[in-house]
């Protein structure tokens, strides 16, 4: 009985989580919540002092603990040349919406209305998997505004039949939910081996329930609807193209959206975009091989950073008095409002 009487007074990813929050203040960030006025909360961290010198940088997580964890060890890579923000896209963290919408368009659009409301009107992007999907929405959506985008692991140009025709390991859409949302240790072990090439092996249930408890258990029926409509009726054919400079990046044993999807994706955006394999690495390339995706995060984010930031500084003001941290919310008025 020891041990579970441990997990009541000490919880380890609870610990995990709250060095992750210190590392983003001491990074030179903070937290802070935005509430765009139509149900909608966005929570983000940005900048405890924008710069205008500097070009700002938005990183957008996907499915999986939460932000904090899957860009917590990056952000020293970005911090001294970028403004960075780290938003909590709707139904993760803090963000939260009692709209019914549940596309990544929607969420695309929050998240731009949210930066707005910092001040923010051109970017470079950032989507890891699901962040991918909204990423690309974005800067389909506002093409002035977002400036580069990387696609890491991100199967934007899927179809429903890929289903259908063997594409995945998963049968259906239900049993990709039960995966991606997992409520037992024994998906949570399912979700590890299809993320990593090289899985963490015998990792007590004690903790694998734990991280469950803390990470798993909030919005997720909600997830599931993001899930459902992801895929139902989704065309190559009907999908816009983005002209943004475009990076894929894909771990080259990636399970869950598998490297022809990136290949499909190049294809698709065409002459702007390039393709980088990292080797050995699977979906959770960003943590499987952290030095391999900063580096070419680096390298493509930061080539004319010059006339990036010349641009960023002329187009982008600096926070308004409004904006403030979490404990307060902002209310928002903007040209994007939806109907």
């Amino acid at each position: 009985m020891l041990p579970g009487k441990l997990t009541k007074c000490f919880s380890f990813t609870a610990s995990r989580d709250w060095v992750y929050r210190q590392s983003f203040l001491n990074a030179g960030l903070r937290s802070a919540t935005t509430d765009l006025g139509d149900g909608t909360i966005m929570h983000c961290w940005v900048p405890k002092i924008y710069k205008q010198t500097k070009p700002s940088l938005l990183l957008v997580h996907g499915f999986g603990a939460n932000a904090m964890w899957q860009y917590g060890d990056h952000l020293r890579h970005f911090v001294s040349r970028f403004n960075v923000f780290v938003p909590d896209l709707l139904f993760f963290g803090h963000s939260y919406t009692s709209r019914p919408e549940r596309t990544e368009s929607f969420q695309a659009v929050s998240m731009m209305k949210m930066m707005e409301s910092h001040g923010v009107r051109r970017m470079s992007l950032v989507g890891i998997s699901y962040g991918g999907f909204v990423g690309y929405s974005m800067a389909a959506q506002f093409p002035e505004a977002v400036e580069k985008i990387v696609l890491c692991c991100s199967g934007v140009c899927l179809e429903e039949k890929d289903m259908e025709d063997g594409l995945f390991k998963v049968a259906n859409l239900d049993e990709a939910a039960d995966i991606l949302l997992p409520q037992t240790p024994a998906r949570l072990r399912q979700l590890m081996k299809f993320s990593f090439v090289k899985p963490a092996r015998g990792v007590p249930s004690i903790f694998l329930t734990d991280f469950i408890h803390v990470m798993c258990t909030k919005y997720v029926q909600e997830k599931r609807e993001l899930i459902q409509t992801l895929l139902k009726g989704r065309k190559l054919s009907e999908f816009p193209r983005i002209t943004q400079p475009t990076l894929v990046l894909w771990g080259d044993q990636d399970q869950i959206f598998p490297l022809e999807l990136g290949y499909r994706l190049k294809n698709h955006v065409g002459e702007n975009a390039q393709i980088a394999i990292i080797k050995n690495a699977g979906h959770a390339v960003n943590l499987e091989k952290p030095k391999e995706f900063a580096k070419h995060l680096k390298s493509f984010l930061t080539a004319d950073s010059l006339s990036t930031s010349s641009s960023s500084s002329s187009s982008s003001p600096p926070f308004p008095q409004t904006c403030r941290d979490q404990s307060h919310e902002n209310k928002l008025d903007s040209p994007f409002d939806l109907k």
